[in-house]
C-alpha cells in the first residue's frame, strides 16, 4: 500500500521537467531500442520497436519494459562487453558529467530560512504539546492492536442477532430464537436435563454480557481523556456564559435609566411632530380621493368628444395613482378593477371606430371626393382627419398595433366592390346584355365586345388607381402619426439622460427622508440634532421636486389630448419602426390585391379563349394599357408587382401560339396551292422591301388614300439586286415583318416569338424542298414535272429568305437581355439549313445536265457531217437551260453554275473519246473532234452572261501514245 500511495509522486517531482521538453530547443530525443525483442509467433521481427524518424511521445524511466540484467546477459550478443552502455553508447556516455539544467535555480540553506521563521513558533508549540500528552510507544500501539484484534475476535463470538438495530424480546421470533425453549421444555414437566439446559444458556448468556461489558470498558479507557478534557472545557464554558450574563443585566440596568432620564422627553416632542405630518398627509390624500372619485364622469365626458387619448392618459394617471398614493383604501377597492374594464371598452371602442372609418373611407365615390376625409360632421366635431389621427394615438398608446390588419381585410372587400360596381355600371350601359338571363359577372363581361370589355378593363384600371392614391394619403396620415410617436419617444429617452443626476439625487433624498423616520422610531443610534437636520433636508428636497412635477404635469396639460406621454404604456422604438414596415407592406398589399383583382378579371374574359382570337393590334392594346397601369402602381407603391405581369405573360403565349399557328397554317396552305411561277410583285410588297431597307423593321402604316395606281413590277428590287419570286415568299416576308413588329410592341414575348419566327421559317424551308426537289408538288398541285426553271426560282426565292435573317436576328437582338443570347443561335441554324438547300438545288441543277450528258454522248461517234447531231443537240439543251435560269439567277451564279456543266460535259465528252480511241495526233478523228468542241464552244459564249466563261476544252485530250 506503501508503494502504492507514493508511485503517483514520481510523475509530479518529474513535472519540473515537463516545460524542458515543450521548449524546442531542450527537445531529448528518443535513443534506439539497442535490445532486440524476443522473436514472437506473429512474425512481426522488430517492426514493433521506436523509431528515430517518426514522431512518438519521449522517452522516460517509466517507458522501460526490459529488465537491465536479462538485457546485459544477452546469449545472442556477438561479443560480450563490460559494461552495456559504453558499448552501445560510446565511453563517453558514463564518464561525462551531467549539465546542469539551466531553469533550475541552486538551492541552499538560506532559501528555507524564511520559511523556518514562520514555522519556528508552531514548531515549539507542537513540542510542548507533545510533552504534556506524550505519545505511546509502538509496544503500546502494537498492544492496542493486538487487543482490538482479540476484542474483535471476541464479538465476532456474539451472535449478530443481539447486534440488529431492531432487536426487540417482545418480537415472539426472536425471542424464540434467543431463548430456545423448545430444547428444554419436556411435556411431562421438569427434568434433570432441562435444568443443565437452562443452566448451560444463562451461562452463555452471562458470558456474552461479559464479552460486551469488557468491550465496552475497553473503549472507554481507550477514550478516557478526550472524555475529562470535554468535561473540563464544559464547567469553564458555564463560568464564562454566568460571567457574561451578569455584564449584560448591569448594562439592561443602564440602557433603561438612560431611556428614562434623556429619551422619553425628547421623543414625545418628535412624535408629536410626526403626527402633525402625517395629518398633513392624510388631508392630501383625502383630496387625491376626491379628485380619483371623479375620474368616470371626467373618462365619460371625454368619450363622447372622441378623446379617447385623454380618457386613456386619465385612467392611466388613476390607476398610477391608486397604486402608489391610495394603495389599500378599501372605498376603492373595485375602482381598479372597473378602470380596466372602462379601459378594455375603450379599446373595443377603438377598434370598431377605426374600422367604421376604414370601412367609409374605401367605400365612397373614388372622384367626387377628395382622398382623406376631411369633412366636419357637426360644429362641435373634430375632422375625420382629426379623428383618423386621434384613433391612431389611441391604438398605438394601447399597444393595438395590428389595426392594420383591420385596414387589410377592408381594403381588400373594396377591392372586390370597385370591380363589382365597375361591372355592373358597364353593363347598365349595353343594352344587348340582359341582366336577368346572364346574372354573373363574369359571363357578362364575356358577352361584352372587345372593345366594350377593353373600355371595362380601362376604367377598372383608372379606379384603382385613385383607390391606391387614397390608401396612400390615408396611410400618410398615419405614418405621421407613428413619427410622431417615434419622436416624442426619442425626445423622452433624451431628456432621461439628460436628467439622470438630478433624479438620481431626489430618489436619494426621499431614501435619507425615509431613514431620518425610521431613526426616530427606532433608535438606530442617530443624534437627535443630526435626524432633525437629515429630515430637514430631505423635505426642502421633497418640495423641489414635488414643485418640478407640478410644472411637468401643467405642460403636459397645455399640450393637448394628441400628445402622447412618454410611459410605459407607449411602444418601444422598436415597435415603433415595426408598425412604419407595416405600413408599407400594407401600401403593397394594396397594390397586389389591385393587380389580383385585375388578374381575374383578365382571366374571367380569357376563359372561353377570346383573348387568344384577337387581332395583333387588339391584342397590343391590351399590353400597352397593363403595362401602363403596371407602371403607375408600381410608381405609386414603389414595388415591382408580377402576378398582372404574369397573367399578360400568360394571354401573351397564348396569342403567341394561336398567331403562330394560323401563319403556319397559312403558309403551309400557301406552299400546297404554290405552282412555282414567277410572280409579279405589287407596289405595296416593294415598298415593304423599301421601308426594310431604311432600317424600319416592322409593318408600315396602311394608308388611308385611294387605290394604288402603280403597276406591279416583273422582280423585286432588293438593294439593287434583282429577285424573281413566286408569291408565297412575299407573303412569308410580310409575315416575319409581323413577328418584329409583335416584338416592337410586347417585348415581353421576343424570346417566344423569335423561336416561333424560327419555327415558321425552317417549316417554310423543309416543305419547299419536299415540293421542289423531293416533287411533291407533282402530287400536290398536280405539275406534270419540275422543271430548271422552278428548281432556279425556288433558289431565288431562299437567297432572298437568307438576305433578311441577319436583319432579322440583330432586330431581335436589340430586343433581347444579354443573358438570352444564347436563343440567338436559331438564327445560324437556320441559315446553314438554307445554304445547304440553295446548294442541293445547284447540284440538282448540274445533275439533270449531267444525266442529259451521259445520254447524248454515249451516242457519240466521231465521223462527218460537221458538227455532228450529238453537239448539236448538247448545245440546243444548254441553250434552253440557259434561258430558263438567266433571268431568274443573278450572272455571278449563272457564271458558276456553267462552270459546273462545263466541267460535267468535259468529263464524259473526255470519257466517250476514250471508249473511242480518238487521241490527241492530229489525225482526222482529231480534226473532226475539234471541229465539234470549237462548235460548242462558240455557241456556249454566245448566250447572255456567257461571253467571257473561259471553257478550257483542252483537257478532254489525251496524250499522244
Amino acid at each position: 500500500m506503501a508503494s502504492s500511495r507514493s508511485s503517483p509522486s514520481a510523475p509530479r517531482a518529474a513535472g519540473i521537467f515537463h516545460k524542458e521538453r515543450d521548449d524546442p530547443r531542450l527537445r531529448v530525443r528518443s535513443l534506439p531500442d539497442v535490445c532486440p525483442k524476443e522473436p514472437t509467433g506473429e512474425g512481426r521481427g522488430l517492426c514493433g520497436g521506436p523509431s528515430v524518424v517518426a514522431e512518438h511521445e519521449p522517452w522516460t524511466v517509466y517507458s522501460s519494459k526490459v529488465n537491465l540484467p536479462a538485457a546485459l546477459n544477452d546469449p545472442r550478443l556477438a561479443k560480450r562487453e563490460s559494461d552495456f552502455f559504453t558499448k552501445t553508447w560510446g565511453l563517453d556516455f558514463t564518464e561525462t558529467e551531467v549539465a546542469p539544467c539551466c531553469h533550475l535555480p541552486s538551492i541552499t540553506r538560506d532559501d528555507f530560512s524564511h520559511y523556518l521563521q514562520e514555522t519556528a513558533q508552531r514548531e515549539r508549540i507542537h513540542e510542548r504539546c507533545k510533552t504534556i500528552c506524550p505519545n505511546k510507544d509502538v509496544d503500546s500501539v502494537s498492544s492496542v492492536n493486538i487487543n482490538h484484534d482479540k476484542t474483535k475476535s471476541e464479538l465476532e463470538q456474539v451472535p449478530k442477532i443481539f447486534m440488529k438495530p431492531d432487536f426487540a424480546l417482545d418480537d415472539p421470533g426472536t425471542f424464540n430464537a434467543v431463548l430456545p425453549w423448545s430444547h428444554f421444555n419436556s411435556a411431562g414437566g421438569k427434568s434433570s436435563r432441562d435444568v443443565a439446559s437452562s443452566k448451560l444458556l444463562q451461562e452463555k448468556l452471562s458470558h456474552y454480557l461479559d464479552v460486551v461489558e469488557v468491550s465496552i470498558a475497553r473503549q472507554i479507557s481507550l477514550r478516557s481523556e478526550a472524555f475529562f478534557h470535554a468535561m473540563s472545557s464544559q464547567h469553564e464554558l458555564q463560568d464564562r456564559l454566568q460571567n457574561t450574563q451578569r455584564a449584560v443585566s448591569v448594562l439592561r440596568q443602564r440602557t433603561a435609566d438612560m431611556d428614562r432620564v434623556m429619551c422619553r422627553g425628547p421623543l414625545s416632542a418628535l412624535r408629536s411632530a410626526l403626527t402633525r405630518n402625517n395629518c398633513v398627509k392624510l388631508h392630501n390624500k383625502l383630496k387625491l380621493m376626491a379628485a380619483v372619485h371623479q375620474t368616470q364622469p371626467t373618462v365619460q365626458l371625454l368619450l363622447s368628444t372622441s378623446e379617447f387619448v385623454g380618457a386613456l392618459e386619465l385612467i392611466a394617471t388613476t390607476k398610477e395613482v391608486l397604486q402608489q398614493e391610495l394603495q389599500g383604501i378599501h372605498s376603492f377597492r373595485h375602482l381598479g378593477s372597473q378602470l380596466c374594464e372602462l379601459e378594455k371598452l375603450i379599446d373595443k371602442m377603438m377598434v370598431e371606430d377605426f374600422s367604421i372609418y376604414a370601412r367609409s373611407d374605401l367605400n365612397r365615390s373614388l372622384r367626387d371626393e377628395p382622398q382623406v376625409l376631411e369633412k366636419v360632421k357637426t360644429p362641435n366635431a373634430a375632422t375625420e382627419k382629426e379623428r383618423l389621427e386621434s384613433l391612431v394615438f389611441g391604438l398605438l398608446r394601447q399597444r393595438k398595433l395590428d389595426f392594420l390588419d383591420i385596414y387589410n381585410e377592408e381594403m381588400i372587400s373594396a377591392a372586390k366592390a370597385i370591380v363589382n360596381q365597375c361591372v355592373a355600371d358597364c353593363v347598365l350601359q349595353i343594352e344587348e346584355i340582359d341582366t336577368e338571363v346572364v346574372t354573373k359577372l363574369a359571363d357578362q363581361m364575356r358577352v361584352m365586345t372587345f372593345p366594350q370589355w377593353f373600355d371595362l378593363l380601362k376604367n377598372v384600371f383608372d379606379c384603382f388607381l385613385l383607390f391606391l392614391q387614397r390608401i396612400k394619403s390615408t396611410l400618410t396620415v398615419i405614418r405621421k402619426v407613428v413619427l410622431e410617436a417615434l419622436d416624442s419617444h426619442q425626445k423622452h429617452k433624451a431628456f432621461e439622460a439628460a436628467a439622470s443626476d438630478p433624479s438620481e439625487v431626489s430618489q436619494n433624498a426621499l431614501q435619507l427622508q425615509g431613514a431620518a423616520e425610521l431613526a426616530y422610531l427606532t433608535h438606530e443610534g442617530l443624534f437627535i440634532s443630526d435626524a432633525l437636520n437629515e429630515a430637514k433636508h430631505a423635505e426642502q428636497s421633497g418640495a423641489q421636486e414635488r414643485e418640478s412635477r407640478q410644472q411637468q404635469d401643467t405642460a403636459q396639460t397645455a399640450g393637448g389630448a394628441n400628445n402622447i406621454s412618454a410611459d410605459n404604456m407607449m411602444p418601444s422604438e422598436l415597435e415603433l419602426n415595426r408598425v412604419l414596415n407595416n405600413l408599407q407592406e400594407a401600401l403593397f398589399t394594396a397594390s397586389d390585391v389591385s393587380h389580383d383583382r385585375c388578374v381575374k378579371l383578365l382571366t374571367a374574359r380569357a376563359k372561353d379563349g377570346s383573348l387568344e382570337r384577337l387581332s395583333s393590334a387588339e391584342f397590343v392594346c391590351l399590353s400597352r394599357a397593363v403595362e401602363q397601369f403596371v407602371r403607375d402602381t408600381e410608381e405609386l407603391s414603389g414595388r415591382r408587382s408580377v402576378s398582372l405581369r404574369g397573367a399578360l405573360q400568360n394571354q401573351a403565349n397564348r396569342f403567341v401560339h394561336r398567331f403562330h399557328e394560323e401563319r403556319k397554317t397559312k403558309l403551309g396552305l400557301l406552299l400546297d396551292n404554290e405552282r412555282w411561277k414567277q410572280a409579279e410583285v405589287p407596289a405595296e410588297f416593294q415598298d415593304l422591301v423599301n421601308s426594310i431597307a431604311e432600317g424600319s423593321i416592322s409593318l408600315p402604316e396602311r394608308k388611308l388614300s385611294g387605290p394604288d395606281d402603280r403597276k406591279p413590277t416583273e422582280f423585286l428590287l432588293v438593294n439593287g439586286q434583282k429577285y424573281a419570286v413566286v408569291g408565297t415568299v412575299l407573303l412569308l416576308i410580310r409575315m416575319f415583318l409581323e413577328y418584329c413588329q409583335c416584338v416592337n410592341d410586347i417585348p415581353s414575348i421576343s424570346t417566344d416569338m423569335l423561336t416561333r419566327l424560327s419555327d415558321l421559317l425552317k417549316h417554310f424551308n423543309s416543305r419547299s424542298c419536299q415540293l421542289v426537289l423531293g416533287a411533291g408538288a407533282l402530287q400536290v398541285v398536280g405539275l406534270k414535272t419540275i422543271t430548271t426553271k422552278n428548281l432556279a426560282l425556288a433558289s431565288r426565292c431562299l437567297q432572298l429568305v437568307v438576305h433578311y435573317i441577319p436583319l432579322i436576328r440583330a432586330h431581335f437582338e436589340t430586343k433581347l437581355q444579354p443573358k438570352q443570347f444564347s436563343v440567338l443561335r436559331h438564327f445560324d441554324h437556320i441559315t446553314k439549313d438554307y445554304n445547304d438547300h440553295i446548294a442541293e438545288i445547284s447540284a440538282k441543277l448540274v445533275a439533270i445536265m449531267d444525266s442529259l450528258f451521259e445520254k447524248v454522248l454515249s451516242k457519240y461517234e466521231v465521223k462527218a457531217p460537221m458538227p455532228s447531231s450529238c453537239f448539236r443537240n448538247v448545245c440546243k439543251q444548254m441553250a434552253k437551260m440557259h434561258e430558263a435560269i438567266s433571268d431568274l439567277l443573278p450572272e455571278e451564279q449563272t457564271q458558276m453554275l456553267f462552270l459546273r456543266i462545263n466541267a460535267s460535259f468535259k468529263m464524259h465528252l473526255k470519257r466517250q473519246l476514250s471508249r473511242l480511241g480518238v487521241i490527241n495526233d492530229g489525225g482526222p478523228q482529231h480534226g473532226l473532234v475539234v471541229v465539234d468542241v470549237a462548235f460548242y464552244t462558240e455557241n456556249i459564249q454566245v448566250l447572255k452572261s456567257l461571253e467571257r466563261l473561259d471553257l478550257n476544252m483542252a483537257e478532254i485530250w489525251e496524250q499522244k501514245r
